[in-house]
């Protein structure tokens, strides 16, 4: 397959921003009024898949992949190879590959598919036509939230429609599944569309194959597409995890159609998930002295998520505790990766093109339609002030003088201003404090814009002795209001981006996405046999980037550094056939 090598999604692109702010408004109201999954319910029977006639069974779970190419493909040949080698033993391929959401990024339209996954899978595991179907490994994959953004219509497509993805060969026809596994283990992928919700036929499969499948004392690994124990931590907001629990408690864990009917006595031995794009494992304890492993592996691709944020302990609204045992980075590399956002102005260009076009539009109509008493434009009177701390109070008041009368200079101002501080994170974090930076970032975007106006009056105009209508000194003012201008907002928005995740503990998505991390990649392989359960989370700390390839458009091949895997924590996840 011949597809573009794409670089990692740059989200504080402006024409990013755009589109895929409209993707969500338009998923989002639509969503509401027409589920595809109701019509897949309508349109396409679906049993469970049963592979639980083998002795043993080998799967891998992968989640938030189809980014940029390098570390894309970095995760993909790693998973393709027969066998990789960690510190302590060797682990072969797995027969199973789960994707657990946001398979593509920014938005999935077909052709960010074919090259942010189709493309990089295809060509690190090829399909073999020799092989019979029968023998091939299968994937099964639940949609997250920037799969739901065209109404799901790509996702089914590529997944639901027995397609291939390389050698891995689809089987679900909806967008979740049940697969029965050796030794009474249950596998569940859920899909909670955009808002945590699940629909009413999803609701009736898996109810259906609770009461006349499972029995009692079933094992269940259940993937989702965000993890909720996490979200609800940080934001203090417990519904989607309130709602997770009933889907298990009353659909999973209930004989019958009653929700209050006779308890399974199933146990829920892992949650695997991803949307957080780093590793971090949580040891739940219920009540009833059932441990579950809440896993959050979404390392397959996108930029980097921090953990510094991640809260030692969580204590659950149902008498339940989990607590922290490992994650990837680690709280102290998450932090220093931080500082990253530093060069804000680097990593952004766009968005710095986007202040200083900004602050150009502002200034010229500052120059061009104000008036004031002084008797001369604003530019020309702020040439006449030397620039000091002394002369701050007479500034403020010539920039109220010159702009109050003048509707279009203050309605920019405010929109300078309502944007930035709308942009606060005020779900995570120290809540109210972030109010307070988030006010401070947005007067100080508007303190830099008025600076380099004063700045740049008294060095044209002064200085070089231009004047303030001329052709030269208008081109030469947006030239470096452009430069200067651009890229001290940027660096300005960095500082607080840092300020926010390293002290407010807030905007852990901004706050990456700046760097757009390459590092620090995961997927987990997972070993069901007779005896135990044993998860091996798998890290890559350096996504390879010198991939060359050595075949041709239409069948590449790449060649590169050699991939360092490691086991993540110290030893693997064990959990024993009976507690």
């Amino acid at each position: 397959m011949q597809f573009e090598q794409k670089p990692m999604v740059g989200w504080y692109d402006v024409k990013q921003l755009m589109a895929t702010a409209v993707k969500t408004v338009v998923s989002g109201v639509f969503g509401s009024y027409s589920d595809k999954r109701e019509i897949q319910a309508f349109s396409k029977q679906q049993e469970y898949f049963d592979f639980s006639e083998k002795e043993e069974i080998w799967m891998d779970y992968i989640s938030d992949l189809g980014d940029g190419f390098n570390s894309t493909y970095t995760m993909a040949h790693l998973m393709a190879m027969d066998e990789i080698d960690i510190n302590i033993t060797t682990l072969p391929r797995g027969e199973l590959l789960i994707m657990g959401g946001d398979e593509v990024y920014p938005t999935p339209e077909k052709i960010e598919y074919k090259n942010r996954l189709q493309g990089p899978y295809n060509a690190a595991f090829p399909w073999k036509k020799d092989e019979p179907k029968a023998s091939k490994p299968k994937l099964f994959a639940i949609p997250g939230n920037h799969d739901w953004y065209d109404g799901l219509t790509n996702f089914i497509r590529l997944f639901c429609q027995g397609r291939s993805l390389g050698n891995w060969l689809t089987l679900q026809k909806r967008s979740y599944f049940a697969i029965k596994l050796p030794h009474h283990h249950w596998l569940l992928g859920i899909d909670i569309q955009l808002k945590g919700d699940i629909d009413d036929p999803q609701i009736a499969y898996f109810k259906n194959i609770a009461s006349n499948e499972f029995a009692s004392g079933d094992k269940i690994i259940l993937c989702t597409a965000e993890p909720t124990w996490v979200y609800a931590s940080l934001s203090g907001d417990f519904d989607a995890e309130q709602r997770l629990n009933f889907f298990i408690e009353k659909v999973l864990n209930v004989s019958g159609d009653d929700p209050q009917g006779k308890k399974m006595d199933i146990h829920v031995v892992t949650i695997l998930t991803g949307d957080l794009h780093h590793y971090s494992r949580y040891e739940m304890k219920a009540s009833d002295g059932k441990i579950t492993q809440l896993i959050t592996a979404g390392g397959g691709g996108a930029f980097m998520h921090p953990t510094h944020p991640l809260k030692k302990a969580i204590n659950f609204n149902n008498g339940s505790t989990a607590e922290l045992k490992g994650s990837f980075p680690s709280a102290d590399q998450s932090k220093r990766l931080s500082w990253k956002n530093l060069a804000f102005p680097y990593y952004n260009w766009s968005m710095c093109l986007f202040f200083g076009v900004f602050h150009i539009i502002t200034s010229w109509f500052i120059q061009s339609t104000t008036t004031n008493p002084y008797g001369s434009s604003f530019m020309e009177t702020m040439s006449g002030i030397d620039f000091n701390l002394a002369n701050i109070d007479n500034y403020m008041h010539i920039i109220y003088d010159s702009i109050r009368q003048t509707p279009t200079i203050v309605i920019l101002n405010l929109f300078l201003f309502t944007g930035i501080v709308l942009f606060t994170d005020t779900s995570t974090g120290k809540k109210n404090w972030n109010y307070i930076v988030g006010l401070g970032h947005a007067i100080f975007q508007l303190i830099n814009l008025y600076m380099w106006i004063w700045i740049f009056s008294i060095w044209n105009l002064t200085m070089l002795h231009l004047q303030a209508g001329e052709i030269t000194q208008s081109v030469l003012f947006a030239i470096e209001m452009l430069a200067l201008g651009g890229i001290t907002s940027g660096l300005i928005f960095g500082i607080y981006l840092l300020i926010s995740t390293l002290v407010l503990e807030s905007h852990p998505t901004e706050a990456s996405s700046s760097f757009r991390y390459e590092g620090y990649k995961n997927f987990l392989r997972i070993h069901l046999s007779k005896e135990k359960l044993t998860i091996y989370p798998i890290g890559v700390k350096n996504s390879v980037r010198n991939w060359k390839n050595t075949g041709t458009l239409e069948s590449p091949r790449f060649e590169g550094d050699k991939i360092m895997p490691v086991l993540i924590e110290k030893e693997p996840i064990e959990i024993p056939k009976k507690p």
